[in-house]
């Protein structure tokens, strides 16, 4: 069986992002007419990651697990996805409290994904400058018959700058799409940038060295003809293959709220501002770390990204220069399976056995490589300059982020750094304190609250930035398939 990657039965967006196509709108619809909506899904033009001329525009297709019922998926199928797409984002309050939607992010409170408000199918619309609105319209017109349109989640280009202001996406794993990293489990002594393919695409080897777990069917009728078959299990058809499990969450900024208090921690000290402002999220506003670049080459950073990407923390352990709760730092802590210093026989050993205590503080984060996340995310709303968000005459306006990550294992990636890195109070031993950006400042039974940000200091007290609002709201949200090309012929004509 070839080893090689079809990137024509990929969807685009997990290779390009489809930077170039500046207009985007996603559009959450639910199933009108099982036989007029699979029709159209049976001839949508998807894009795939497949090299070529740019288009005008660009479709991506994705379900909820609801959405693949409700297009008449059998249930022996639907079910063998994973039990967290399953299940879903917004219907588990369980699932709600460990990923820290409570409160102001309760599903109760979203204006989409929560309660009876689930889409079935999305559809994500990418167009060069001034093709979008035709795009959309078009679309509608297609759909009278077929499917209900619950909304259409705007997005905005604001040139790469997130509406905070600091400059967003320079940090992401590079995919091994060439399968150069073995296929086996095994430890990694440094931080790497470059990912398995498995951990992004359903059907290929993972950081474990093994195919994550997806629906894999008797290869006879449409499964046979249009599906391949699995490389871990040749006699079945591999219904995953070539696809991924996709986050999408509506995050709604308080940008004057955000610089507002800043500016009041500040004392009206514009420099001051700025500083509290970089050291919680890690990086300076034009997207430089607050760190030098490693001595060392990063495996997986390409060299026009190193000065933006290309460090670790493990000469910052005390969070002297990036404060160990930064968001840069919590989304990422650029670990490896061992602390620094611990690739001799000894140090292994002392460090397995707990006899090292100099490496404890840094064995308190997970090995990163088994939880990273693609993020695709695109802002939305108005940007606001920071004169404006500052005045208190300024009134309020509706900005933030559609965030989009992409991942093979929803719960090992996306719901561990969200829930243990982002959400968790308890993060790299830092007392009580969530991510100072997306933290709902919401306190556990019987624990104190969670509203501030620690800021260490050499040779006297770390200063604590105490009150901190909640400066962003999730208002949406949902886990979707995205299936592979093949994948999507098979779901709507089985």
């Amino acid at each position: 069986m070839s080893k090689d990657l079809d990137f024509s039965d990929v969807q685009g967006l997990l290779r390009f992002g489809y930077k170039h196509h500046t207009e985007g709108a996603f559009a959450l619809l639910r199933v009108r007419n099982r036989a007029a909506a699979r029709a159209w899904l049976a001839k949508a033009q998807v894009g795939t990651a497949a090299k070529g001329p740019l288009p005008p525009t660009v479709l991506q297709v994705a379900f909820t697990a609801p959405g693949l019922q409700a297009l008449g998926v059998p249930d022996g199928v639907t079910s063998s996805f994973a039990p967290e797409f399953v299940a879903g984002l917004g219907t588990d309050p369980n699932r709600a409290r460990r990923l820290g939607d409570v409160g102001n992010n309760d599903p109760a409170h979203w204006q989409w994904g929560g309660g009876d408000a689930q889409p079935h199918v999305l559809v994500m619309a990418y167009a060069m400058p001034g093709r979008l609105d035709a795009c959309c319209r078009d679309l509608e017109s297609h759909w009278a018959v077929a499917f209900e349109l619950m909304r259409w989640l705007p997005t905005t280009d604001m040139g790469g700058v997130e509406p905070f202001g600091f400059t967003d996406g320079v940090s992401q794993p590079e995919i091994d799409w060439e399968r150069r990293i073995p296929a086996e489990d095994h430890d990694s002594l440094a931080y790497r940038n470059l990912s398995c393919l498995g951990e992004f695409l359903l059907g290929y080897p993972n950081e474990y060295g093994r195919y994550t777990a997806r629906p894999l069917l008797e290869p006879v009728g449409a499964a046979a003809a249009l599906l391949p078959r699995a490389e871990d299990d040749p006699e079945r058809a591999d219904l995953g293959r070539n696809g991924s499990y996709m986050v999408l969450r509506t995050l709604r900024q308080d940008v004057p709220g955000f610089w507002r208090f800043l500016d009041a921690k500040a004392r009206g000290d514009a420099i001051e501002r700025q500083r509290i402002a970089e050291a919680m999220v890690g990086r300076r506003t034009d997207g430089q770390p607050l760190l030098p670049p490693a001595p060392m080459p990063i495996e997986g950073v390409s060299r026009e990204s190193t000065a933006r990407n290309g460090f670790t923390f493990d000469d910052d352990a005390a969070g002297l220069r990036c404060p160990v709760g930064a968001h840069i730092r919590r989304a990422n802590p650029r670990n490896a399976d061992l602390p620094a210093n611990t690739d001799g026989l000894v140090s292994r050993a002392r460090r397995i056995l707990g006899f090292d205590g100099a490496v404890l503080h840094a064995d308190a984060v997970a090995s990163v490589r088994f939880h990273r996340v693609l993020r695709r995310g695109r802002e939305y709303g108005q940007r606001m300059p920071l004169g404006e968000a500052l005045a208190r005459s300024s009134a309020p306006v509706e900005t933030g982020l559609q965030f989009i990550c992409l991942c093979a294992d929803l719960a090992r990636q996306f719901e561990f750094v969200q829930g243990a890195w982002i959400a968790g109070t308890k993060f790299a031993g830092l007392p009580h304190e969530g991510d100072p950006l997306l933290g709902n400042r919401r306190a556990a039974p019987d624990e104190p609250d969670t509203a501030r940000f620690t800021m260490p200091r050499a040779g006297c007290p770390s200063r604590v930035i105490e009150g901190l609002p909640a400066f962003v709201d999730v208002v949406g949200g949902a886990y979707f398939f995205l299936p592979g090309v093949r994948a999507l012929r098979y779901l709507v004509s089985s």
